[in-house]
């Protein structure tokens, strides 16, 4: 199996993570709380929880690849069990530090994970959120003394089996979560002080483990209003490529405008500038803009589940190479998506390059302030 079509996944263990509690120690922050731990001969348990995780995904082992730290940051574990693994950080000395957690999930991040997996507590999660992209996907491994932040899975094996759902192709919603610590010299007095540092996107599983899903079906005209609110919501002075279909049509209905039928339109500020381009006009017009300026909005044919190279070759590599992954809006309803019965996206644009940069997971926009992932693969 092809790296480029397995779920890239972000690995990264705070080695000294939680190393604090057996000794009462209310934490393991700062170098003098790991150093008297380690001279009290207190046992390292991080890089075991995360391997109680890692156990859970043995089966599946050919459609996983890791990006790591090396040693006990990582790599240790992964290569004990026998993941498929590069290792892009090695921390200079021992023992690692938080700014060598913070490089080397700066350092992981660059490879594009689908998700980022990281093994620690709050003290962890800070250091992660200093660094890593708003948009990436995050999920805790607990690990540490406190474990206050939503970012976490409620045990290691539930963050297994967070995965393993991504893996299966079941709908996976996300949202924000928040990353919370608290002062540990003041809690070491007897005061509890948290604070909130921000937040993290995570896979809204973590509710599901806890028994808080909420069932129910759609109403499509309803959901499709909701999917138009937010795509027009998060759009400001971009340049909208909007593709076909009926999701894309509501969307387009919402800004005041008709959609081309088996066509791509542009839309800016809410005016229409063009209808029924051609794959040369739609070029000309991409390339005048910046990445990133440039958003495109397209949904899946129902049942079948492509996203590119059915109904909309005018959405060539150049251009969608010129937009890039990172700013392709897909939009669907959730009924629509579990028509597909755990089936991925699929992706044809006749460039088997373009299509395996594509391949991996892809959100998708499923509501307002409501998304799933969804993994994304080239037709073979």
């Amino acid at each position: 199996m092809d790296v480029s079509s397995k779920l890239t996944v972000g690995f990264v263990i705070n080695p000294y993570a939680g190393i604090g509690g057996a000794l009462a120690l209310k934490g393991s922050d700062g170098a003098d709380i790991r150093e008297k731990a380690l001279s009290a001969g207190a046992e390292k348990k991080a890089g075991k929880r995360a391997e109680t995780t890692l156990k859970l995904l043995e089966s599946y082992k050919d459609q996983l690849h890791f990006i790591t730290a090396a040693d006990e940051m990582g790599a240790d574990s992964l290569n004990l069990m026998g993941f498929s693994f590069d290792s892009v950080y090695t921390a200079p000395k021992q023992p690692s530090s938080p700014e060598d957690t913070k490089k080397a999930v700066a350092a992981i991040v660059t490879h594009k994970v689908d998700i980022l997996l990281f093994a620690g507590g709050d003290g962890t999660a800070r250091d992660i959120y200093q660094v890593v992209p708003e948009q990436q996907l995050v999920l805790g491994i607990p690990a540490g003394v406190k474990i206050h932040s939503g970012v976490y899975a409620i045990s290691p094996t539930a963050a297994g089996r967070v995965i393993e759902k991504i893996l299966q192709g079941e709908l996976s919603s996300i949202r924000n979560a928040d990353v919370m610590d608290i002062d540990e010299k003041a809690f070491r007095k007897g005061t509890v002080k948290a604070r909130r540092f921000g937040e993290m996107s995570v896979p809204a599983e973590l509710e599901y483990v806890q028994a808080v899903k909420m069932g129910g079906k759609e109403s499509d005209e309803m959901v499709l209003d909701d999917i138009a609110a937010e795509v027009i919501e998060r759009s400001d002075s971009e340049l909208l490529v909007m593709g076909s279909g009926s999701t894309a049509e509501a969307v387009m209905q919402a800004m005041g405008h008709d959609n081309t039928l088996l066509g791509v339109d542009l839309v800016q500020q809410y005016n229409l500038l063009a209808s029924d381009l051609t794959e040369n006009d739609l070029y000309k017009a991409v390339s005048q803009h910046e990445t990133g300026s440039v958003k495109l909005v397209i949904t899946l044919i129902g049942g079948q589940g492509h996203l590119l190279g059915r109904g909309n070759q005018q959405l060539s590599p150049r251009i969608i190479r010129h937009i890039g992954k990172d700013n392709i809006w897909v939009v669907a309803t959730k009924t629509k998506l579990q028509s597909l019965n755990h089936k991925p996206l699929r992706v044809d644009t006749g460039d088997s390059e373009l299509d395996s940069e594509l391949s991996g997971t892809i959100r998708v926009i499923t509501g307002y302030h409501d998304e799933v992932l969804m993994p994304v693969a080239a037709v073979k």
